[in-house]
């Protein structure tokens, strides 16, 4: 065993003489975070502050460490790499940005858990990284042999140690407004976020910049349009010699991944359930018009207010009174569950392909908070960082495929949901009211699918007679709004 020799260092800080216990092996000094400190004419206390290790003789030497992709839950066991926010030499610390990862249900950004400087990455844009397998080699800092180490204590006040802890804490935002906050020197742990549960918005950098600087960034530049030369008048136009087509291109072939793969999944095991479809017209003329009066309400409030609000609020009163509509069953179809959550999906088409994020817990929200989540899942959704929480746990679905075009479509179940519903676009046409008198009525089409193996047509009937009224009528979505 290794002669161990006790090592006593003294040292005298503000007029108050300080002990400190140190042990040290023949090869390598070990210094120990002192838990006791014994200050003259004060009796012994417990140390809990913060320290500084001082070298005499030490160098340092470089640790390469692996950093390894871990699992991100779901039972995911691939990811795309579709960007990465460091390269070789960067130095990185906690909890910054590493890269941008896809699964085939949601899109992660992946986070540094060292100190160092990133010496290698193992893959480029679009290769398919694996869990367990690691991502990069950072190296962190290590100590070497030394003669003597001396730790000098800070008088660190609890005001200080405090905001330490909160400047430690994780911040949301997404990978590109992280990269903004990079480009202008600003610190996240510095910004007030004002999104979802402290969320750092693009708005949120851009205001905090203004305040800090008073200047704005500016917009990027736009070309300069030229005007082509005239064409002089006594120039005659020369007859094409008409050349033989050759046509130089070439099939190519990529494999299917992200959201797409997901998709391919899915649709393979819905199309084993027995679908049966019911269409109806709805009458909207009244909705337009509410619609109208509150838009500039919501939009004081900074939402964006549509008519699906409206849709998946009328839709989870209507799941109240049909509640079949709102479960799943298993495998087997031998056991249904009846679910107590409104999640109500919106299915959106996005650049990755489709997906279908939900909105939570409708039974409890306002017709105002569900296109406040709706206006968030929309712009996480064009940038491609919804997350996997945001992707799963629907009950319900809704599909808005007249903001696209198109009267009718024949939706298909998202498994393990029992019924769905496609919307067409809404047009202006003729019809009657109870007089007989011709008016201009705002129409939209209703194609409902449903599980036929649970769900009868009598029961998505009256359901559908149900949306349908409380649309016809908002006024009457206030007798059953909680």
């Amino acid at each position: 065993m290794a002669a161990v020799r006790l090592l006593r260092t003294w040292s005298r800080g503000a007029e108050r003489l300080v002990c400190v216990r140190y042990f040290q092996t023949c090869n390598n000094v070990h210094a120990l975070k002192p838990k006791y400190v014994c200050f003259f004419g004060y009796p012994s206390f417990k140390y809990s502050y913060p320290h500084r290790l001082l070298k005499t003789t030490a160098s340092q030497q470089g640790q390469i460490v692996q950093f390894k992709l871990s699992d991100i839950g779901e039972g995911i066991r691939e990811v795309i790499v579709k960007e990465w926010f460091v390269k070789e030499g960067d130095t990185v610390s906690q909890f910054d940005s590493i890269c941008e990862v896809q699964s085939d249900k949601a899109s992660v950004t992946i986070t540094s858990r060292y100190d160092g400087v990133i010496k290698k990455l193992y893959y480029n844009i679009e290769d398919t990284a694996y869990v367990g397998k690691p991502l990069v080699d950072i190296e962190t800092e290590a100590l070497k042999d030394s003669e003597e180490d001396v730790v000098e204590t800070l008088a660190v006040s609890h005001e200080e140690h405090t905001h330490q802890e909160i400047k430690g804490r994780k911040t949301l935002a997404t990978p590109a407004v992280r990269r903004l906050a990079m480009e202008n020197n600003i610190k996240l742990s510095e910004v007030v976020g004002s999104g979802k549960d402290g969320r750092i918005l693009k708005e949120d950098i851009l205001n905090f910049l203004e305040k800090q600087t008073g200047a704005i960034l500016p917009p990027s530049p736009k070309a300069e349009i030229m005007p082509p030369p005239p064409k002089p008048k006594d120039r005659a136009t020369p007859t094409p010699i008409a050349k033989p087509l050759v046509f130089t291109g070439k099939d190519r072939t990529e494999p299917i991944t992200g959201f797409r793969k997901a998709m391919v999944k899915t649709m393979t095991a819905a199309l084993k359930i027995p679908h049966f479809g019911y269409c109806d017209e709805v009458d909207l003329t009244e909705l337009v018009k509410l619609r109208e009066e509150l838009k500039p309400v919501a939009s004081t409030r900074g939402i964006k207010l549509s008519f699906m609000p409206f849709f998946i609020k009328a839709a989870s009163l209507g799941l109240l009174q049909f509640p079949i509509l709102n479960a799943s069953v298993d495998e087997s179809c031998q056991k249904v569950t009846y679910k107590a959550s409104h999640n109500i999906g919106i299915a959106m088409d996005t650049e990755q392909g489709l997906i279908v994020p939900n909105v939570k817990n409708v039974q409890i929200c306002s017709v105002f908070e569900v296109a406040t989540e709706l206006n968030r899942l929309q712009r996480l959704g064009s940038a491609g960082q919804l997350s996997t929480g945001d992707l799963t746990g629907g009950t319900f679905t809704l599909s808005n495929i007249g903001s696209i075009g198109g009267t009718y479509a024949k939706a298909v179940i998202l498994p393990p949901e029992v019924a769905i519903g496609a919307l067409g676009s809404i047009k202006a046409l003729p019809r009657f009211n109870q007089k007989g008198e011709v008016y201009k009525a705002q129409i939209m089409n209703v194609s409902w699918s449903a599980d036929h193996r649970v769900i009868d047509g009598a029961i998505m009937s009256r359901f559908s007679n149900l949306w349908k009224s409380y649309l016809e009528n908002p006024a009457s979505m206030l007798l059953d709004l909680k």
